[in-house]
């Protein structure tokens, strides 16, 4: 029985996170018949809190569970968090060097600290080791210092580091194919990576989807909906500029509905009273209260800032479960060419709350529009973004699969 180690700072347990890449992956290794062990760390990234689960919860799991000890952090980021991921690092090492070795390690990027260490390890000792790119660091820390010649001065270090990350893995898994090019360039040990995106248990979307929903909606509404973190990386200030601009011309029945919390959740919902946007915030939603609302909504919005290095992202795969037609004011080429292959949605010029303007009144005023594009986005779900099919590329690299496309 093949022996798989997959190790994560970022793993979610089922009453953590309803929807989770590696939650799903641990389930389909060991459907497969491979022995798996989880080492993840003890603190939990979502809440910043220390984990405190007993030994019979986590030997309830049918693959083994190791909690790491890390120190911790308040914000995402900080010093804090770097030395966090430098300590747990380290004591994933260790405790690495005392297990038996596995056949696989699959490790997860971010964090650098962790994949920089076992790579080495794994590269000395003989061990195949697979790499998935969730996040791609340091570009995702640019925001910080939108300067382009003095963030690169800054964050070079941390650029060469990953480089060496990527050059030392046999197989590359990423969550888009913007990803796998930035990895592959760096690696002579494989001939190409693997676009896995993050996706969905689609069966399990549907699941909620299609229960009773008992949510009130007037008929003559429509309700635009944005989905995720209330961060640094959303520009929901232009999605609100935008509706504020079709109200005062044209069309007093929409409702913007924002659902999800973060750091910039008590501007946003400042922002949205101040243009007298009709907006309803309802902060962090259960997995199927968030299933039956989005579900309830006619359009949704993708607002990603410019300077965000985000490719595909969960609200993308949330999104095409639901069947909503996207209005896109992300950057990225590659979420922009699947709206347009599969005319799911219209893409905008970036920063223009004009054009965001006139392409959400495009939808509005077309009911049509909405159907077609929903069941396009619906088919897009199912044909990328449906974990249960997708995920098995990843089995077939475990398994070391030679059929593999």
């Amino acid at each position: 029985m093949k022996d798989i180690l997959l190790i994560t700072n970022y793993w979610h347990f089922e009453d953590e996170k309803a929807s989770s890449r590696y939650f799903t992956l641990a389930r389909m290794i060991v459907e497969a018949g491979m022995k798996l062990e989880v080492v993840t760390s003890s603190f939990y990234h979502g809440t910043k809190r220390h984990r405190n689960y007993s030994k019979q919860v986590l030997a309830s799991y049918p693959y083994k569970i190791t909690l790491i000890s890390e120190p911790g952090y308040s914000k995402n980021t900080s010093l804090k968090r770097l030395f966090s991921q430098w300590v747990f690092g380290r004591k994933v090492l260790k405790y690495v060097k005392k297990r038996q070795k596995p056949d696989v390690i699959y490790c997860v990027v971010p964090s650098m600290e962790v994949s920089d260490l076992i790579t080495r390890y794994a590269n000395k000792n003989h061990i195949k080791v697979v790499l998935d790119i969730q996040d791609l660091w340091p570009e995702a820390f640019r925001m910080i210092v939108p300067i382009p010649f003095l963030s690169n001065i800054l964050f070079y270090p941390f650029k060469r580091k990953v480089d060496g990350i990527y050059s030392r893995a046999d197989e590359i898994v990423a969550v888009s194919q913007t990803y796998v090019k930035r990895a592959i360039r760096y690696n002579s040990r494989c001939l190409r990576g693997h676009c896995v995106y993050l996706g969905l248990e689609l069966d399990k979307f549907d699941l909620y989807m299609n229960k009773p929903n008992k949510i009130e909606k007037k008929e003559n509404e429509i309700w635009i909906v944005y989905l995720g973190t209330l961060g640094y990386s959303y520009d929901l200030i232009s999605v609100i500029d935008a509706i504020s601009l079709i109200q005062n011309t044209s069309h007093s029945n929409i409702v913007f509905q924002v659902i999800g919390d973060g750091p910039r959740g008590r501007e946003f919902k400042r922002y949205a009273k101040r243009k007298g946007v009709r907006a309803v915030f309802t902060g962090k939603l259960n997995y199927p209260e968030m299933v039956k609302r989005l579900c309830r909504c006619d359009i949704a919005v993708n607002p990603i800032d410019r300077n965000s290095a985000a490719s595909i992202i969960n609200k993308h795969g949330d999104y095409a479960a639901a069947g909503l037609p996207v209005i896109n004011t992300q950057r990225s080429l590659e979420y922009r060419r699947l709206l347009e292959s599969y005319n799911a949605g219209l893409n905008c010029k970036l920063g223009d709350t004009k054009d965001l303007a006139d392409n959400l009144l495009l939808l509005i005023n077309s009911k049509e529009a909405r159907l077609i594009m929903g069941r396009n986005s619906r088919s897009l779900a199912e044909d990328k973004f449906n974990r249960n099919e997708t995920y098995k590329r990843i089995i077939d690299i475990l398994q070391d699969n030679k059929d593999l496309k």
